[in-house]
């Protein structure tokens, strides 16, 4: 009998997978989680996952390379991470879920137990306030949750300067208190004093807790092996602490928008409050401990 030209089994063999084709790597796919470093293999540019976003219907992957520069390209196929071809994914919910106990039990950032399928309550009257918009960034990605089903609202301040008046205006009471954060509220700097002045007079000071942390700048109650660095560095008197920071890190720093840029990147590598300093933790419980221990 004359040999079955086809052969016995045509998935037997791969075709494609003899000669020099035997080598060749499989696609394998990879969550683009950020940080990850890729390289863009029609383009050759080669940066770290800065951001996974929807543009146009579609995913889109943000890489930034090592000057700081970024580009976007369509998530799938066509990228390189260690010499090896990839698909990039997005992350799952799965690998973007929050913390849990042993147990198994969901816990928001703040490390509380989360409240399945619990409304926002309506803002209670008392308040807590912080200096700037990066301070209520970053207290909302690790307490919001909490603050959320505790009915506190995070209002800014715009700079301790407005302390004495926002505290006047908002007019503290037994059912309306008052709790505020400050930046680099040590012994002897302005933000002391300038808070000593705001409550020397002020009616209704039983009412009020002010508390702070020791840093310059926000920024700096995220611990700086979150961004990479041993120790956050000791920016010069007379350099913007944040222009600063960003320059020893490498990363771009001519303008507002780096500015923007870089805060969105030290706000991203904060997963929990794991990832903060407890200066920064002690006084944040303080003070939602402060306004929420209110008789309703």
């Amino acid at each position: 009998m004359s040999p079955d030209r086809y052969g016995t089994d045509i998935l037997a063999s791969d075709p494609h997978r003899q000669g020099r084709f035997a080598h060749r790597p499989t696609t394998r796919d990879a969550v683009a989680e950020l940080g990850l470093v890729v390289e863009e293999v029609e383009t050759g540019w080669v940066g770290a996952v800065t951001a996974v976003e929807k543009s146009g219907g579609m995913h889109v992957v943000v890489l930034e390379d090592r000057r700081g520069r970024t580009r976007t390209f369509p998530l799938g196929a066509g990228f390189w991470v260690d010499g090896k071809p990839v698909c990039l994914v997005p992350p799952t919910r799965a690998v973007a879920r929050g913390p849990v106990t042993a147990g198994g039990r969901a816990l928001t950032a703040s490390g509380s137990l989360a409240v399945a399928n619990q409304k926002a309550r309506v803002a209670r009257a008392s308040r807590i306030w912080v200096e700037g918009r990066h301070d209520a960034e970053l207290v909302e990605r690790v307490w919001g949750d909490d603050l959320r089903v505790e009915g506190v609202v995070v209002e800014l301040l715009e700079g301790v300067d407005n302390l004495e008046a926002v505290l006047r205006d908002f007019r503290p009471g037994p059912q309306r208190r008052a709790g505020v954060l400050v930046d680099h509220l040590v012994r002897g700097s302005k933000e002391t004093r300038l808070v000593e002045a705001a409550l020397k007079a002020l009616p209704g000071r039983a009412h009020v807790l002010v508390l702070g942390h020791p840093y310059v700048d926000v920024w700096q109650a995220v611990r700086p092996e979150r961004v990479g660095l041993a120790a956050w560095p000791d920016v010069p008197r007379g350099t913007d602490i944040k222009t600063g920071t960003l320059a020893a890190l490498g990363w771009p720093h001519d303008d507002q928008a780096d500015v923007a840029r870089g805060w969105k990147r030290i706000l991203g590598s904060v997963r929990s409050y794991k990832d903060l300093s407890p200066e920064l933790l002690g006084r944040m419980e303080e003070l939602i401990d402060f306004v929420t221990a209110v008789p309703e």
